[in-house]
Formats: C-alpha cells, structure tokens, sequence
C-alpha cells in the first residue's frame, strides 16, 4: 500500500480480517492515519468472534484465508448485522470472485497489493452513503414528528422554563432526569432534548421500563447470545447497542427492579455493555434520559431504588407541572390536539364554543395532557364538522356541569324565614361538606380566622342544645 493518508469525511468503525501479518501490520496503521476505528483479526474465526461483541460500519476482509474463509465470514456478518457494508480484498482475482462480490453485494473487490488511493476512494463512498442515509432517517423522523407528533404547546411560566431548559443542557451529553405525573409528556420533552443535541440524526431509542418482564429486561437492554438461555435461538441486539452513538430514553425508570439497578448503574459509569452468556464487553457511546412519576427519593428511603444510580441519573432535572397547575395551557393545547386531528380527516373539526372551552379549563385533568389528547379526539367523533359543545365532551363533564349548577341553586337559594345568624351557620356547615371537615381550609374561604370560625362553632352547638 502507498501514498498518503489524509483525514476521513466520518470515522467508519472498521473489521479489517486478512492472515498475512505484514499486511494487517500496514493496513492497519494506515486505516487509523486516516482517522477510522480499527479492529484487527487474523483469520476468519477471529472475525466472527468480533462481529458477536460489536457492531462495525465496514467488514474489510480477505477471501482466501485458511479454516474460515472469507466468504463465509460475509455470510456470517450479513446474519449478525446486515447493514454493515463489506469490501472483499484477494490475491487471486478471478470471474469467480466477482462473481461472489455481486452475489454478496459488497461495495468493492480489491486485489491485493492495492494502492492506498483506491482504498481511501471506497472508503470515502461507504462513508458518504451511510451519512447520507442518517440523513435520510433523520430527515424522515422529523417529518414524521411534524406531521404526527405533538409538540410542547404552552403558555405557561412553567413551560417556558422547561423549554429554556432543554435548550440549556440538549447540546450537552448529560443524563437527564425527567418527572412529573403520567401523560404530562415525560417523552415529548426527552425527544425534544434529543433533536436538539448533536446526536439529533443518530437513534432516538424509548422503552418503558414498567412494560418489560423481568425476566427479559436485561436481554432487551444489554442483548444476548445465541444459545445463553431457553429461547436464544440466535444472537439479539440489545437497546443500548441499538442506540449506540444517539440517545437512550428510559421511561418510567422508578420500575426497574433492583437487580436489574446495578448492572444498568454499571453501564452508566463505564460505558460498557456485556450481552447474556458472553464474558466479554464492549464500549456503546449512549446519553440517557430517564423519566418517573414516582418519588424516588422515598424509594431510596425504602430501599426500593438504589441511592447511587438516583444520583448517577439526577445530573440534571425537568420538572413538568401538571396540567391543573398550568391552566393558561389547556385551551392552547386543546386547540392544537384539535388542528392536528383535523389535519388527518376529510372534514376538519371545531372550534369549540366557549361553553365547552369554559368546561375544560375548569376539569381537574388527573391523567394531564394524555387526557385531554382523549376528551379531544371524542369529541371529535361526535361531531366530525362544525363547532363542538358541551354536548359532545365525554360525559363526566356533563355530569360536572350539572352537580357545578345544582351546588350553585342550592347556595344561591335562602329558606323564607332563616335569620341571619342561621343563614351564617348555613354557610359554614356547607363550606366544611366541601372541604371534608378541613377547618383551616373553610376559615380561608371565608374570610375569617380559624379562632373566629371556633367561635361560630360553639354557637352553633349551643344554639342546638338550646333548640
């Protein structure tokens, strides 16, 4: 090989497998001049054992080598990780070779002794195609998420805090915590954080940790090989493989079980994966964000989640506020869900009336924004074109609209007769149905001291022992 190494458009991660040892000596030190990660084997079963352990973007291999061939290596390859693009080198060319470089599809077929600028002009081309194809996928990810995904629609203080946010620690390779109360949009903000980090057209890889088996977590996190336990019928990348060079999000992570909490506190601090039935590990360049509802630090107290892997995961935190707590929001994303429903139909729906827009900022949302994406979408079914009203809301609003009417009559309503002492004595009795016997809650509402309202109390009381 001669000529001059110069640097490459993108560092490829590289098998290169040939027995003749000067050549993988030269070869070698020539690929990593030019900047490439480089994993060097001497036969055909070396680079199958390597191919197990890691992923590679470009199998460089020679076709005659004794024991394992060099075809059966590409066939092997294409089994394991058939997006890994093969070049084949040979000291015998010949129309059989080409003919087995077109059945495998390989990118280039050298003949050895190969001039390093023919090398570096194939290398350059597998690395253009696999950028252009990120691109690709990164391009058609996003256009999915414009089309179909909800973005973070507020107007709240809160969420403009969260957005600053995300914005101040996205380009960064931190681990973030996310929390807040399920269907607040734990994952849209994770998401949100990956699209705008360098890693945006590298994976984006979500799993919810509460929805995996125990018994096949750590196979679906870190892999497995072919044959580890029953049902291992072949060898199985796991997510934090998969997400290698992007972004891991770890959902509702407060479900991991405890076992499970050291190895996944391993990976964290080393970088550094072992698939199930191999003793042997390798390096995955991961960020991951984690997200709960629950209370960790309880958890910690007792002895459920793992005090240091808290630490570890809580570099940096976004909180996001329910949706009871941010009002200003709820007509806003309202109207969003909406336009993006009718977006997907022949006949768009809405607006809502004001009554209906009256009734949603006043719900509670206890299942927050996933909730309201639901009373959205049915009322949309009920009526598919025109304004929507309170009629077409799912019934529990119904329902609160007319208990909201009947407490109203009733406080509003004085008995012929009733004094005002009586009527006084009336109004704490209804106030303290309210608020379940909450006496500090009643004074509150009604303007009064919690020694006056005692007060009022005992006169009641001796106003009924007198009666």
């Amino acid at each position: 090989m001669n000529g001059q190494a110069s640097k490459p458009t993108k560092t490829l991660k590289i098998l290169f497998a040939d027995d003749e040892h000067s050549f993988r000596e030269v070869f070698g030190n020539e690929l990593a001049a030019m900047g490439h990660q480089v994993t060097i084997c001497a036969d055909g079963h070396e680079a199958v054992q390597a191919m197990e352990q890691q992923c590679f973007d470009l199998l460089i291999v020679d076709l005659n080598m004794p024991g394992l061939g060099g075809l059966e290596v590409i066939a092997r390859a294409q089994e394991l990780a058939p997006q890994t693009d093969v070049i084949i080198l040979t000291g015998y060319p010949s129309n059989e070779s080409a003919v087995e470089a077109i059945r495998f599809q390989v990118l280039g077929l050298l003949t050895k002794p190969c001039s390093l600028v023919e090398m570096e002009r194939l290398l350059r081309h597998v690395a253009e195609k696999r950028q252009l194809a990120q691109q690709v996928d990164a391009a058609r990810l996003r256009l999915l998420r414009l089309e179909g995904a909800p973005r973070l629609v507020g107007e709240s203080a809160a969420m403009e805090q969260v957005r600053r946010l995300i914005a101040q620690v996205a380009p960064t390779s931190s681990t973030v915590l996310i929390r807040g109360e399920t269907g607040t949009g734990k994952e849209l903000v994770a998401r949100a954080l990956h699209e705008q980090s360098p890693r945006a057209d590298k994976p984006f890889v979500a799993v919810n940790c509460g929805a995996l088996p125990e018994s096949l977590i750590e196979s679906e996190l870190f892999g497995h090989r072919k044959g580890a336990f029953t049902g291992a019928e072949e060898h199985r990348q796991g997510l934090f493989e998969m997400a290698d060079g992007g972004t891991l999000f770890l959902d509702e992570i407060g479900e991991l079980p405890k076992a499970m909490q050291a190895k996944l506190l391993r990976v964290l601090e080393c970088g550094e994966v072992r698939r199930i039935g191999d003793n042997k590990t390798f390096t995955v360049d991961v960020r991951v964000l984690c997200a709960t509802h629950r209370n960790l630090e309880e958890m910690v107290r007792q002895g459920q989640f793992r005090q240091d892997l808290l630490y570890r995961i809580n570099t940096f935190e976004i909180f996001i506020p329910p949706l009871r707590h941010r009002r200003e929001d709820i007509l806003p994303l309202a109207r969003h869900l909406l336009q993006r429903l009718g977006a997907t139909r022949a006949a768009a729906p809405g607006p809502f009336t004001p009554e209906a827009e009256a009734l949603l900022v006043q719900h509670h949302w206890p299942g927050n924004v996933r909730e309201l994406a639901n009373a959205v979408e049915y009322a949309t079914i009920l009526c598919p074109q025109g304004p929507i009203g309170p009629e077409h809301l799912p019934q529990k609003f119904a329902l609160a609209q007319g208990a909201g009417a009947a407490q109203a009559a009733a406080r509003a309503y004085i008995p012929p007769g009733m004094s005002l002492r009586e009527l006084e004595q009336e109004a704490i009795r209804q106030a303290l149905a309210r608020h379940d016997g909450n006496k500090s809650r009643v004074a509150q509402e009604l303007g009064i001291s919690i020694k006056t309202l005692y007060n009022k109390l005992n006169q009641s009381s001796q106003m009924s022992k007198s009666a």
